[in-house]
């Protein structure tokens, strides 16, 4: 279990940020690593050529260590979507094939297939939500002889809603349909290994569990898919880019693996030096940690949530890390807005009060937050 984190981060005592999944706060050490990033900026005769490449490394380095990949399959993206419709170019959907997703799922996850499926003659399947609260279950249920690509999160961002990627991962390749995963949800708070669930792609963004500045991400992708074809045609993804003397010859060919698929302007020192710093310390933390630290806690909420009359999914059907509230007559009117009033912040998700606390909030937090649900803090 991991002591609290408060000190690593700008927050006052009479703030309960319990938002990380709308966006995390900034430690300190992430701060500080920006602030020198902006300096190269501010005194450009500091910053080389071989920069361009070193600190982009490093961040792709840290990436792959996350989650257990080669370094050479991750590609660095500005935004989730990015990344998604890398996948959605570059895998293919027959006439009548079909893209499973499930009911109310993220839009970056949504648009690209719809997109692709009315080029391709396809078909998006919705799995609705389930009575049981399984996901894993309807997901496998929904699964049939025309689906081609199963486009997925681990956790529903509205509710926290879990899904068994292992297993969903083993019967998708049986079935030979492509695996799409957004992790932006869970990746830095859920354990994930690359080589247990074998997606095709697998895409996040930063700002959120994985602690680092808006604005940058990455993009796993499986070792057949290196050779597609990138978003875009950028002059730092080509062979030969490091040598600034000889841009001008043109290469046809490529950086090695999923640098091809790198956004063009990656080579942002400010966010790439935080970005690192913050994956650095999710690393030193250990993700594993992370998740039973905040497991631990939010059970004990959930139980809690539960005696005051909300409904909040089985603990086995929901991601550790991820509380959404249902209220028996529907979300209290203005509730955010008195929440935010006591310098309590929480997201309204659809029916649900999205609660997600991290390893900055504090017991006074929680009850802080109790207390008005309780109605003694109106």
């Amino acid at each position: 279990m991991i002591p609290n984190q408060r000190d690593k981060f700008d927050m006052p005592e009479d703030v309960a940020y319990l938002n990380c999944a709308f966006m995390s706060p900034l430690m300190h050490s992430v701060v500080k690593a920006a602030e020198a990033g902006v300096a190269f900026k501010q005194n450009p005769w500091t910053y080389s050529g071989p920069d361009f490449f070193t600190y982009s490394e490093e961040y792709r380095g840290l990436a792959a260590q996350l989650i257990n990949a080669p370094t050479d399959n991750i590609a660095i993206i500005p935004s989730a979507s990015y990344g998604l419709q890398i996948a959605a170019n570059n895998l293919p959907l027959s006439k009548g094939g079909e893209v499973l997703v499930i009911e109310d799922q993220f839009p970056s996850n949504i648009y690209p297939w719809q997109e692709k499926a009315k080029v391709c003659g396809g078909n998006i399947h919705t799995v609705m939500r389930p009575d049981d609260h399984d996901w894993t279950k309807a997901v496998l249920g929904g699964i049939g002889k025309n689906t081609e690509i199963l486009a997925l999160p681990a956790t529903h961002w509205a509710d926290g809603g879990y899904l068994d990627l292992e297993v969903i991962g083993d019967v998708a390749r049986n079935v030979g349909a492509a695996l799409v995963l957004d992790l932006t949800q869970s990746l830095g708070a859920m354990p994930f290994d690359i080589a247990k669930v074998r997606p095709d792609y697998m895409v996040a963004a930063g700002y959120k569990w994985l602690m680092g500045p808006y604005s940058l991400g990455f993009l796993y992708m499986d070792s057949k898919w290196l050779e597609g074809a990138p978003l875009e045609h950028n002059w730092m993804n080509r062979a030969g880019s490091e040598v600034f003397s000889r841009l001008v010859d043109y290469q046809d060919g490529f950086q090695a693996g999923a640098r091809r698929f790198d956004m063009g302007e990656k080579s942002n020192p400010a966010q790439l030096m935080s970005a690192s710093a913050a994956l650095t310390q999710v690393l030193d933390w250990g993700v594993e940690n992370i998740g039973k630290t905040l497991g631990a806690r939010n059970r004990i909420i959930a139980g809690n949530a539960r005696q005051l009359g909300l409904t909040v999914q089985p603990n086995k059907f929901r991601s550790p890390h991820y509380l959404g509230f249902g209220f028996p007559n529907g979300i209290p009117k203005g509730l955010a807005e008195t929440l935010a009033a006591q310098n309590i912040f929480v997201s309204i998700r659809g029916s649900s009060v999205r609660v997600t606390p991290h390893l900055y909030n504090t017991g006074e937090d929680i009850e802080r937050l109790m207390d008005v649900l309780r109605g003694e803090g109106k």
